[in-house]
């Protein structure tokens, strides 16, 4: 015997049918009036310091500098007390002015500790001044109102954002339109002025926030795009000194593999234990060549090609100085200390660095003068690269490279563990100055 189950559907609801893209709209225009004007009304939001670092305020003696920061304060408070000054114009004097006069301040003041909740009490002082007030020439704002009401509604917009602003001025055309309705039917109204001037401000405004927005956007893409402008020039400097020093270590490693194999047969009779010693050496030096070589290719780029002359050393320093004067540049030679040989990657590195010290005289300081100093001390090698000032920096344009002079130089020293300083010198060149320690052989044979 079997049992039918039957399963009962239940019809959807109204809260699970699709909305109209008209009712989303709404829906979404309200939440967004609730957040803006009604959410946290009366949250206390005190009106921020002015910064101090402008062009103006820099001018400034230090005093003063400090009460600059003040400014949108006492800006904002002059305001308040132009529109209180207006009431107690329009009346004899009195409580009644009185009461007008801090009906027009009070709003405006309270835009500079809570901006949302300044705004719906300039409605209340509104109300509260045509109440008061004995001059019915213009409804619902009377002179007071209309100035404080105008400076409420731009203050609050420029400490909030631009939709903010749309919803200020929409309620401010609600209540005109109320008002006017019910009660200013006899009297001359001012709605169109207050409409008309809060929309030009409103947008003036809104054109601001805009505009900061895209500024800040724009600052924050150039920070960021400089940043991995510099990682990638790192980068670049870092596969290049790999490349150079692939030809180096792969020399060395080819010599011992050779050694290793050749040993054995300038001794007679060498042991057993001796020629499988020599043979682990040569076959671990030829797997440490295959794996440089591996690496090798996945820092190289595209379009690299290997190069056919060996990596220069500088015995070979003498030929870069004539070609950089054939280009133009003056440049003096001085080697201090006994010449000696040292190792091949210390030798490459001192030699990109004098190439790339050239370099940059050339591109910034075209016409003048250089020397280089080259001092052969205890325990490394001192490097001087100096340049005089160009005769005539005017005429100078900005050099269109990416900057990898100075990058690369110093990627190389900290390769080394080396120290490099650079300085502008007190007769307007600049200076290259290096150290790269070189452990004495002893030091490397104890190792061994």
């Amino acid at each position: 015997m079997t049992q039918t189950t039957h399963t009962q559907t239940t019809p959807p609801g109204p809260a699970d049918r699709p909305r109209s893209p008209e009712f989303r709209l709404a829906a979404g225009a309200l939440r967004g009036l609730r957040q803006d004007l009604f959410q946290d009304a009366f949250a206390y939001r005190p009106l921020p310091l002015a910064a101090v670092d402008g062009p103006l305020a820099r001018r400034l003696p230090g005093r003063l500098r400090g009460y600059a920061a003040w400014a949108p304060h006492a800006t904002v408070a002059a305001a308040g007390g132009f529109a209180a000054l207006v009431a107690m114009a329009d009346n004899e004097a009195g409580l009644r002015a009185v009461v007008r006069a801090l009906l027009a301040l009070t709003p405006v003041l309270l835009t500079l500790v809570r901006p949302t909740a300044a705004f719906w009490a300039s409605f209340a002082a509104t109300t509260a001044t045509a109440i008061t007030g004995s001059d019915w020439d213009t409804w619902p704002w009377l002179p007071s109102s209309f100035i404080s009401h105008m400076v409420v509604l731009t203050v609050v917009a420029i400490r909030t954002r631009p939709r903010t602003a749309a919803w200020m001025w929409l309620l401010t055309a609600f209540y005109a339109l109320f008002v006017e309705a019910l009660f200013g039917r006899d009297y001359a109204t001012d709605t169109g002025p207050m409409l008309f001037l809060s929309a030009l401000v409103l947008l003036v405004v809104t054109v601001w926030h805009i505009r900061r927005e895209a500024r800040q956007e724009v600052t924050a893409q150039q920070t960021v795009t400089e940043h991995e402008r510099s990682r990638r020039t790192l980068l670049e400097e870092r596969t290049t000194i790999a490349r150079e020093l692939h030809d180096v270590v792969a020399h060395h490693m080819s010599v011992v593999a050779i050694q290793a194999e050749a040993a054995p047969y300038r001794v007679q009779d060498p042991p057993e234990e001796l020629e499988k010693a020599f043979v682990t050496i040569r076959e671990n030096a030829v797997a440490a060549l295959t794996e440089l070589r591996r690496v090798l290719g996945v820092v190289r780029a595209e379009d690299y090609e290997a190069p056919d002359a060996p990596q220069p050393t500088l015995a070979d320093l003498d030929g870069l100085l004539a070609n950089v004067r054939q280009a133009g540049l003056e440049v003096d030679k001085a080697v201090t200390g006994a010449v000696r040989e040292l190792p091949q990657g210390v030798e490459l590195s001192a030699y990109r660095i004098v190439q790339e010290a050239l370099s940059n005289v050339l591109r910034h300081a075209p016409g003048a003068g250089a020397r280089v100093e080259i001092g052969y001390v205890l325990g490394g090698l001192g490097l001087r690269i100096v340049n005089g000032p160009p005769p005539a920096p005017h005429l100078i344009k900005p050099s269109p490279g990416a900057g990898h002079g100075l990058t690369g130089m110093r990627e190389r020293v900290s390769m080394l563990n080396g120290e490099m300083t650079t300085a502008p010198t007190r007769d307007g060149g600049y200076e290259v100055t290096v150290f790269l320690p070189v452990p004495p052989v002893t030091a490397i044979e104890g190792d061994a």
